[in-house]
């Protein structure tokens, strides 16, 4: 064959040997214009996020709303629990810090659960560790729903812990399992479905609490029970799906069961780009050193992602999200409202949340992580101001009673629009694979730290400052607001290598950047030097000899086009 002849390559598509620059500039071309293709939403890779938000992220949200509604008739248990022990009623400061303590149990749970989500994670992969987290939530829904029946509140207690260490495990390990079985454009709507399915938790939760429904005298242990019910569903559905396939290929080194999976998520054999990307970042792994939580703080690229990662963590469960939740309907009460007008007016709230959540889903990948963060505190902040002045002045104008429930609809609807969501996205977002998981642990630690912090310190608030007990809420809001717009990157539809760039100091961005091109231009040299060697490989006498000046060729225009 002559040297100069056309060789068929790629399906039979003329091509020429790569002593060409010209036709290593359209290489190039091929290869951006297949990169701009964005994978789309597919039957399977819908059914695997429905079976993990479904499954772990619902009954997360449910567990975190279904003690507001019954919350009279739970006080009345341990009430008529004392007196059958003691002969009398119990004192009121004792009930209110019960009370407290049932509420933020939870919340201990939830640390206890969020520090070693990461540990899970990675000994037992995404789903693995979703589906033996399980088995706490089936713990939990006994001691909780068969408390009454026992005769002891502290069994409800320690019920109330176990539901929050499932709850704290799920809140590190779904949200990691989303971001991972999803394209880059899709992350943030799947991502968001996270958050909604939490908010659903809370809607139903409310409303099987009713005193119509579930939020009875004599049912409500059957509310505190229902956590078993999307456990069932999880079985049944996220055993058929596969694990995370950036897990698989990144920690594993899994190369052909990664494959299978995405085949599976996106509907397709044609996944040669996201392997591609997942077997560089396996590589570096692998070559990298092993992380630790210190190694957070030590290292200057890691420091800032992480200092970002918690404070963005702080402006969620600061922002007294979980105070409106846990209490909103005392906090109704006091602003006038029968108890069961305030009961409804709750359950308005909660489906307020799930619709607004909704449409931020929607919105995710379209504004931007950064945008709906700073639209939604600049939101909480001012809503907040306006709540505490109606409860402060509704005694004196009766019409500010409906200005304090409008007021709390909308901090509900800036809350879904942006710090609902989006905190858990920047932990999975501004770290590679090594470091995630302990940024995760870490990152779910201080979230539920701040959670217990509010459920265990509002009721005290309430009772020390009154109506005055928002007030601290605003204050961090507003510095939270300022902190967002000063520090806080945009990671919309960045692959996480680019995000991490920006934490690098300039020399190590430039030096990473000219790497990465190195990488790149290699990596498609290489591919097509290998169809071209095995197109020719039937005439190895005829061009044998030439080999090594082919390679030659090849490291030449690598050379000339970094």
């Amino acid at each position: 064959m002559d040297d100069t002849e056309p060789l068929l390559l790629n399906g039979g598509e003329p091509s020429h040997s790569f002593t060409s620059f010209q036709e290593s500039n359209e290489i190039d071309h091929v290869e951006e214009t297949h990169i701009t293709r964005k994978p789309g939403m597919t039957r399977t890779l819908a059914f695997a996020v429905a079976a993990c938000i479904l499954g772990s992220s619902f009954q997360l949200g449910y567990n975190t709303g279904v003690v507001n509604s019954p919350e009279d008739e739970i006080k009345g248990f341990y009430n008529t629990t004392n007196f059958d022990r003691k002969g009398e009623p119990m004192e009121t400061s004792l009930l209110t810090w019960l009370w407290a303590i049932t509420v933020a149990a939870y919340g201990v749970g939830g640390m206890i659960g969020g520090v070693s989500a990461g540990f899970w994670a990675n000994r037992y992969g995404r789903r693995g560790a979703l589906l033996r987290n399980n088995v706490l939530a089936v713990i939990a829904g006994g001691l909780l729903g068969f408390s009454k029946m026992a005769g002891t509140y502290e069994m409800l207690m320690v019920g109330r812990v176990i539901s929050g260490i499932n709850a704290g495990i799920n809140s590190g390990v779904a949200p990691l399992y989303l971001s991972e079985i999803s394209p880059i454009s899709l992350r943030g709507l799947c991502g968001t479905f996270n958050q909604l399915a939490i908010c659903s938790g809370v809607l139903v939760a409310e409303v099987i609490g009713l005193n119509i429904a579930l939020g009875t005298d004599k049912l409500w242990p059957i509310t505190l029970g229902f956590t078993v019910v999307p456990v069932i569903f999880q079985l049944l559905t996220l055993t058929w799906c596969p694990e995370s396939p950036r897990y698989l290929m990144v920690s594993l080194g899994e190369e052909d069961e990664a494959e299978k999976s995405l085949v599976w998520l996106r509907g397709t054999e044609d996944v040669g780009e996201e392997l591609e990307e997942m077997r560089k970042e396996g590589v570096e792994q692998r070559n990298a050193v092993k992380f630790t939580v210190s190694d957070l703080y030590r290292n200057p690229e890691l420091r800032w992602p992480l200092i970002i990662s918690l404070v963005m963590q702080l402006a969620q469960q600061f922002s007294g999200i979980n105070a409106v939740i846990q209490y909103s309907t005392s906090v109704f009460e006091g602003a006038g409202l029968s108890m069961s007008a305030a009961q409804y007016a709750t359950v308005g709230t909660g489906a307020v949340n799930v619709a607004m959540t909704f449409v931020s889903a929607m919105l995710m990948d379209k504004l931007g992580r950064r945008t709906l963060m700073i639209t939604g505190l600049g939101g909480l902040f001012v809503f907040t101001v306006v709540l505490t002045l109606s409860l402060i002045f509704q005694h004196s104008v009766s019409w500010l009673s409906y200005v304090c429930i409008g007021a709390t609809i909308c901090y509900i609807i800036a809350f879904a629009t942006g710090p609902g969501a989006i905190p858990w996205f920047f932990v999975a977002e501004l770290f590679a694979q090594g470091p995630r998981s302990a940024a995760v642990s870490v990152s779910t630690l201080v979230n539920w730290s701040a959670n217990t912090l509010v459920g265990f310190t509002f009721p005290h608030l309430q009772t020390a400052i009154g109506v005055y007990c928002f007030v601290p809420f605003a204050v961090m809001l507003f510095g939270f607001l300022v902190f967002t717009i000063l520090f806080v990157p945009e990671t919309k539809g960045k692959r996480i290598e680019d995000i991490t760039l920006l934490f690098k100091a300039p020399e190590d961005q430039d030096e990473s950047r000219e790497n990465s091109r190195t990488d790149v231009t290699y990596g498609r040299m290489e591919s097509h030097y290998s169809d071209y060697s095995r197109t020719i490989s039937s005439d190895v006498g005829a061009r044998g000899d030439n080999s090594y000046q082919d390679d030659g060729a090849l490291l030449s225009v690598q050379e000339e086009k970094s």
